[in-house]
This record gives structure tokens, sequence and C-alpha cells, in this order.
């Protein structure tokens, strides 16, 4: 039977009808299904790719790093004797919350006023004028009119912020002077108060006041805590030095708290801006040892964002303990014989430029200082008269042409290049070249005397070492000869010096170490060349004279000089030195390219510097109950002092190096004087005495402490007291 045409196309749309249904909804459970899918696939991302890192962002908004000020490191000297101590003191504090407001900090100010007495010498003219603008809001304001307001907010260059910080300027510029003179003694104290309140960040607390503290005040605060919310009493520490020795470093204050130029790095370290941190020397290098760890707590919210609990994460610890190289007995000596010899030198006349003299002394073996002295006279500004001042950063942050003392590397490279072997002979002679004045030693003007490398070290010979400069340069020497020197030349040398220290840096663990100045080569600077073989012309530190000797007395290392010795843990009972947590391990940095031959040929010479019939040091070391060996040196200079108005003045610089026992070396010295005198006539015979006391002072400080049981362990170290009970606080530090 024949279907219907309207019946046939009645099922026809039905069935499109249906089919579309289908269609769409597959579409849609497919759609369903892929957004499912992505949002799973997007979990799981979180979980499992992010899912720690969203942790540790959790983590830094509810667990906060909190200054609990805990002590910082102490620092010892080799045989366990403090050097730098922290002294507990009253403390009190405030933590602003996130929802504090101002008028409630300004009201818990008010409180704390009546119970302490706060200075008002830190408030500046800024404080005051925010103070006065902050109890006379409606009346400041007024001040900047609404047609200036219009047109400065208006301002299209200007964001929100540094419009409303445009009016506010023009606010403080409107508060007069009699305005001000409105804030009474009372209103400064909680205004000194306020801005220490207000300094600090939410949930890190931060110092109100922790110098002189008394019982009084601190009883006063903690009874009334419940009061003063945001109020804490706890302990401050005070870092006191128990030696004046300068390189030891200094801490801010929490008064300046981090510098501004390393704001951001320490910032990003978690400290915060009222912290201690070290700011010079060793309590800046050795910083992240000493500072120790703060306490981590979490603070537990309401819904309004108000802190209603705090729990503690971590508890925090004290800082690492620095067991440094000194020997602080040897070194406060060491300062007493320097100072002497330097205020004799500077009661001659011709000193009126001296102003310092240097002293390192360094275990040619390990590199550890024993002593780093430097004393600087300086004129009191309030009396007129001069005072002392330690200057032993200078050991290393000021360079000196050193004079004879570097013949024994000059030599070497002789050796090294091939230009003289062991007992080589040669004329010394005044040295006349074309064009130039003669130069000399100063012991042979005119005449021609040979002597032997060993000689010319003994006699301090400048015209050999002259001699060897001009052959390294491949020009042996005749009279009146034009000397050009080949572009090698120099390079050549100070290559050779630079393997023992001289003109580069040592590596010591201090910051700011210079490596001196080198003159300026050329092919026409022939005569200085000859300069340069005798110390006269490029410029060395004191710490690199030490380091050159002591690779000449190890048998050809040099050492990196170093010192920090060991890191303990604190100590657990103020009795034994902590447990040891790292031990510094000695760095040889190169061996020098001479064999061992011709070393010890070169310490010969060295040798008979303090013993032959004419070395020049053996008035002072020929009788010594130790042998020893090392180099006396006389600059000719030119003065570049702090007296600008005495530039130029021609001056000696004295100087001396050595190391003893002469057959097994212990203990490696150097002895600078800068512009020691205008009197070339006179010899002056200071630097060798400070070598001599110093070196007789070590071994009388070393037979001591064989027979009083004192020396340094690795293991149970003693505490032992300061050799003086003179203390230093923070905030009498220079």
């Amino acid at each position: 039977m024949r279907k219907t045409p309207g019946k046939s196309r009645a099922a026809s749309v039905k069935a499109k009808h249906h089919s579309n249904l289908t269609f769409r909804m597959n579409v849609l459970f497919f759609s369903i299904f892929i957004i499912f899918s992505m949002l799973i696939f997007r979990l799981g991302y979180m979980q499992i790719v992010k899912g720690e890192d969203y942790v540790r962002i959790l983590e830094r908004t509810e667990e906060v790093p909190v200054n609990t000020s805990v002590p910082r490191g102490r620092m010892y000297d080799r045989y366990g004797r403090i050097l730098v101590d922290n002294q507990p003191e009253n403390a009190i504090t405030y933590t602003k919350m996130q929802t504090t407001k101002t008028d409630e900090m300004l009201e818990i100010a008010v409180k704390l006023a009546a119970l302490i007495e706060q200075p008002t010498n830190r408030v500046t003219l800024r404080d005051k004028q925010d103070f006065w603008i902050l109890k006379n809001h409606d009346a400041a304001y007024e001040k900047v009119t609404d047609k200036e307001k219009k047109k400065i907010e208006t301002d299209e260059d200007l964001t929100q912020s540094q419009a409303n910080a445009a009016i506010d300027k023009l606010v403080r510029e409107r508060i007069t002077d009699e305005e001000l003179a409105q804030l009474t003694e009372a209103d400064l104290e909680v205004l000194a108060i306020y801005r220490e309140m207000a300094s600090g960040y939410n949930l890190s607390p931060q110092i109100i006041k922790s110098e002189n503290v008394t019982d009084d005040e601190f009883a006063r605060v903690s009874e009334r805590l419940t009061e003063l919310p945001g109020v804490n009493t706890t302990t401050d520490w005070k870092r006191v030095k128990l030696s004046s020795l300068s390189v030891l470093g200094r801490t801010t204050l929490p008064v300046k708290g981090i510098p501004r130029e390393k704001l951001d790095y320490y910032l990003a370290r978690d400290y915060s801006r009222n912290d201690r941190v070290g700011e010079s020397y060793i309590e800046a290098q050795y910083e992240e040892l000493l500072q120790g760890q703060k306490s981590v707590v979490k603070n537990i919210t309401n819904k309004k964002g108000q802190v209603v609990d705090t729990i503690t994460t971590y508890e925090g610890e004290p800082g690492k303990d620095l067991v440094l190289t000194f020997d602080s007995e040897l070194l406060a000596e060491t300062e007493k014989i320097v100072e002497e010899e330097l205020l004799a030198l500077k009661s001659l006349g011709g000193s009126y430029l001296l102003d310092r003299a240097f002293l390192v002394m360094m275990d040619p073996n390990t590199g550890d200082i024993l002593s780093m002295v430097g004393k600087k006279i300086e004129k009191d500004p309030d009396t007129g008269k001069n005072v002392i001042l330690d200057y032993a950063y200078g050991t290393f942050t000021t360079a000196y042409e050193a004079g004879s003392t570097v013949k024994a590397a000059t030599v070497l490279t002789g050796y090294n290049q091939g230009v003289i072997s062991m007992n080589t002979t040669l004329g010394d002679q005044p040295i006349k070249l074309a064009g130039t004045n003669p130069k000399s030693s100063i012991f042979n003007r005119n005449g021609y005397i040979s002597m032997n490398d060993l000689m010319a070290l003994e006699r301090s010979s400048n015209s050999y070492m002259f001699q060897i400069a001009m052959l390294i340069n491949g020009t042996p020497y005749s009279y009146n000869m034009p000397l050009r020197l080949k572009d090698n030349t120099f390079p050549t040398m100070r290559n050779n010096y630079a393997q023992f220290g001289l003109g580069v840096k040592t590596g010591i663990d201090l910051p700011n170490e210079v490596t001196g100045v080198l003159g300026p080569t050329g092919p026409t600077y022939g005569g200085k060349t000859l300069d340069l073989a005798i110390g006269q012309y490029d410029t060395y530190t004191p710490l690199q004279l030490v380091q050159y000797i002591s690779t000449v007395a190890n048998g050809g290392y040099r050492i990196q000089p170093r010192v920090a010795k060991e890191v303990r843990e604190p100590s657990k009972d103020g009795k034994q030195l902590g447990p040891l947590a790292t031990e510094i391990e000695p760095t040889i940095l190169n061996r020098i390219d001479n064999p061992t031959e011709e070393i010890d040929h070169v310490k010969k010479g060295l040798r008979r510097v303090y013993i032959g019939s004419q070395g020049s040091a053996a008035r002072q070391f020929r009788d010594a109950p130790y042998t020893a060996a090392g180099k006396t040196g006389t600059a000719e200079v030119v003065y570049y002092g702090p007296l600008k108005e005495k530039w130029r003045t021609e001056v000696l610089n004295l100087t001396h190096a050595g190391f003893a026992p002469y057959e097994n070396p212990e203990i490696a010295y150097a002895v600078v004087i800068p512009w020691a005198t205008t009197n070339f006539v006179t010899p002056l015979p200071h630097a060798n005495n400070i070598a001599r006391r110093s070196l007789d002072k070590y071994f009388e400080l070393k037979a001591k402490y064989e027979t009083t049981n004192v020396s340094e362990s690795n293991v149970e170290q003693p505490i032992l007291p300061a050799i003086t009970e003179d203390k230093i606080g923070e905030d009498e530090q220079k």
C-alpha cells in the first residue's frame, strides 16, 4: 500500500529532527568531556607539577621569619681566647599587625612614653613634619588649596601615588617653624617611639629601645603588656670587642640597620631592615656564618585578618663561632713594639711626613696570620695632639715601594730566565746609561767590586740586580749604552714576581684587598726596569711582602694568607668551644718555577744578610738565640701621601722581610715603614728593630705556651679569657 505524501514528509522531518538532536547531544557530551578533561588535567598539573611551588607560596604568606635577636657568632683567637663577644641587654620591641591602624600605634606610643624615657636625638625635621600632620590632619591639608590639588590630580604625567606625594610635599613645605615649635618635649618623646614603631615590617618585631633600658623600665612595661598590643620585653645582644684590631670589623647598630646600598641583597635573604649586619672586614666577610638563624612563626588569623595566635615552627639558632688564626698575645705585644719604634722614628729630624708603620707575621706553611699590625698617627681634632690609631687593614689596602727586600725574587727570576746561574759573578759598578745619571749601590758609588749572587744579597747590591734586568732584556751592560726595552721585558719580570705574590692579590679572606700600582712601561722606560729590579718602581702591600718571603721560606709554594682557621658550633657551656663544624684547610696558590736547589741557594744569601760580616741586618740579628734569614730594604721614593701640599717630596721607605728558623721555617714576617724620613744620610734601624724584637717575642711566647699548656686543638678547646679586660662596645667602634 502506498504511503501518502503528507505522512512521508512528516516522518522525514521527524527523523531529521531526531538526527539533529542526537548530534547536538553528542557535541554537548563531548564538550563536557573535554572541559572535565581539561579541569582534571589542570588540577593534576597544579597538584603534581606546581604543588610544591604553591606550598612554598602558602608558607611564605603564613610563616614569617621573626627577628628574635639571636646572638651573633663569637670570635676567638687560635688558642681559644675571646676576641669578639656578645653582651645581653634589656630590650623593648613592637610588632605591627596587618590590621593595625595609625591611631592605634599612636595611642600605644603615648602609653609607652609614660613608662620609658626615649631619647629624641634621632628625630628629624621630616619626622616632626609628619607627626604634626598626623596630629593636625585637617589643618595640614587646608594649607593646599582645592585649585592646587585639582591641578596636581589632573596632571596626566603623574600617577596617583606621585600626585599624593606632590600634595604631601606642598603640605610639609608650608608647615611653619612656629607650628613645629608647638611640639612639646613630651610630644617629641612620643614621636621618637612612634617613628621606631612605624619603621618595621608587619609581623616583624621592631626594637623600640635596647640601649640603657633600666630594670625599672623593663619591669613597668612587662607589667602592662596586656594594655600594649604588639609590645614585648625581650633580650637583645650588643656586640663587644676585646681587641682594638680593626680587621675584626664592625656591625651596624639596630638604629642604622642594613646599609642602604646592600638593602635589597639582605632583604632577599630574610633580613629585617633593623638587623645588625657585618659592615666591614671579618664581620662582613663571614656574615652568613656569624648572623645565626631567626625563629620562624606561623600567624593564625581570623576572618577579619586579625592575628589570633602565633605558633613557632622553627626556634632559630645563634650564629656559628669563628676561630681566627691570630695569636692575640703576640698581636698585643707586637702592636706595642711597632708603636714604640714608630714614635721613636717620629721624634727624629726629617720625619715630618711619617705617619704609619706595618708588621705582618705569618706561618709560611699554612698561611695563618698570627699578627697583623698597622699603626697610624693622626691629630685628635679636639685636642690637636697626636694619637695612634689601629690601621691593621692598611696591611692589605695600601701599597708602597718595597726597596731591596724584593731582591731575592730578582735573583730567582734571573735563574728562571737563564741569564745567571747559582754563583754567577758580576761586577758591582755604577751603571751609566746614555742620557741618564749613573745608578749605583749605596756602598759603591765609584769603583768595581766583583761579587757573586750570595754576596749581592748580603750586601744588597743594586748594580747586580740592574744587570740581571738588562740581561733579561738581552742587552748586557756596557758604559753609556742606550737601553731600549723589548716588549716582553717588563711582563717577564712582573710575571715572575707575581709567582711570589708581588703585584697580585694574595687571596686573603678579607674584603677590599688591593694589588698595588704597576708603573707605566714602554721601549723608552729602560731605567725604570732597573728600578723595578730593586723594588723602587711598582708598589706592593705589606701582606704581599710576607707572602713573597713565605714562598721563599717554604721552598717555593705560594700559600694563601687567611685569618679564619675554624668554624665552630656555639659553645654549650661557656667553658669549651663548640663542636668543630668546618676546618678551613690551607690553600696552595702556585709553585714558583725555580727548582728547590736554586731556592735553597738564595736562602743562603738571605742568611748571610743576618750573620755575614757585611750583612745589612747583621747588627740586629747576628747574636740572636735562634737562626733566621731575611732581607732589608730602603726605597728612595716620591711622597704621595695624605698631605697633598707635600706631594713630590723625596722620602725613604724602610722595609724588612724574613723568616725563622732558617733550617725549618715556621714564621715569616714583613715590616714596612713608608715615608720614614727625608734624611738620606743617616742609616735608620727601626724596621730591622721591629723585625728583631717581634721575632724575639714570638719565640718567647712559644716557650711560655709550652710551659703553661696553652695550645690549639680542633677537638676539645677550652675557652680562655681575653688578654685584656678592656671592652669596646659597638657604639664605640670606629
